[in-house]
């Protein structure tokens, strides 16, 4: 690719966003994580004090932000991906601590509502620039 043709990409052209069915896929994907992290917690008798309290945690990573796109975008992320609440799950059930399984559960609810929402992981071009799309003012111009 030249020197300007990069240069002319933005948008999702410039960070990979997913369109069409895909799109609704993975919104589908969220919503139905949202519901079975849900469900599951209710199933497991966790106190649903504790999911109201925390449910909104996982969005304090916006802080990162303060620090400039880029550093944003990696503190989101890390806040946003299935990897480490995946990993207190299977501790969880291998070792049993009933909050480490109700703080895992609660956290995966959170990121399938953020992603039901079309909220996905974050570009370093900006917050507005997701896996799943624009969000945000100027979303639906284009680039």
């Amino acid at each position: 690719m030249t020197e300007s043709a990069s240069q002319k990409m933005t948008g999702t052209e410039a960070t990979g966003a997913v369109s069409g069915g895909v799109r609704a896929l993975l919104r589908l994907e969220g919503l139905t994580l949202l519901a079975g992290m849900t469900l599951l917690y209710g199933l497991w008798g966790g106190p649903w004090w504790l999911y109201a309290v925390l449910f909104l945690a996982p969005d304090l990573s916006f802080l990162g932000y303060l620090a400039g796109p880029r550093v944003g975008a990696i503190v989101y992320n890390a806040a946003h991906s299935h990897i480490v609440p995946l990993a207190m799950i299977m501790a969880g059930f291998g070792f049993a601590p009933p909050l480490l399984l109700s703080v895992a559960m609660i956290w995966l609810a959170h990121i399938g509502f953020d992603r039901a929402l079309g909220y996905g992981l974050k570009y370093s071009a900006g917050f507005g620039f997701t896996h799943l799309g624009r969000i945000g003012r100027g979303a639906d111009a284009k680039v």
